[in-house]
């Protein structure tokens, strides 16, 4: 079943870096971002997560969590944050429930193998609870800029 704007946002608890649970529904009366990304330390996702370093004071100040979600290992998370001093939280989905929860988990084809992986994609969700936006189509390192320019607008225009 696919996810679409105005769905309420499925919801979710997942381990962060610290080994912390998380859950989605605790976050309601908040905008929060949901990304989706592949593998930690790769090129793209690094790049991503980077770039949502960057913004991150942008973020805070809109008291706005930002959730990077993978199904690599809380290990893996905490190698990631501290080797690029990431002050994200990232969630672990090593079951992939998560991922096939929000349609991302999908089989891909590289060098002409099909595998299944996770698809870099966003959800903005509503401090309602519901899907605001879906970003199918994610630059990595311009990626935190386009959500902060977007939750900005719907925030003005609420």
């Amino acid at each position: 079943m696919a996810l679409n704007i105005g769905d309420v946002a499925p919801d979710f608890t997942l381990l962060d870096q610290l080994n912390q649970p998380h859950t989605l529904s605790t976050y309601r009366g908040k905008w929060v971002l949901l990304y989706f990304y592949p593998k930690d330390d790769t090129p793209g996702c690094t790049k991503e997560a980077c770039a949502f370093r960057d913004h991150f004071p942008a973020f805070q100040q809109l008291h706005m969590p930002v959730f990077g979600i993978s199904v690599d290992s809380v290990k893996s998370h905490d190698k990631f944050v501290k080797k690029y001093d990431l002050p994200l939280t990232l969630l672990a989905d090593e079951n992939k429930e998560v991922v096939r929860l929000y349609g991302v988990w999908e089989k891909k084809t590289r060098c002409g193998k099909e595998y299944e992986g996770t698809n870099r994609r966003s959800f903005l969700i509503a401090p309602d609870g519901t899907i605001a936006k879906i970003y199918d189509t994610v630059k990595p390192e311009r990626h935190a800029e386009e959500v902060l320019r977007d939750v900005k607008a719907l925030m003005e225009s609420a």
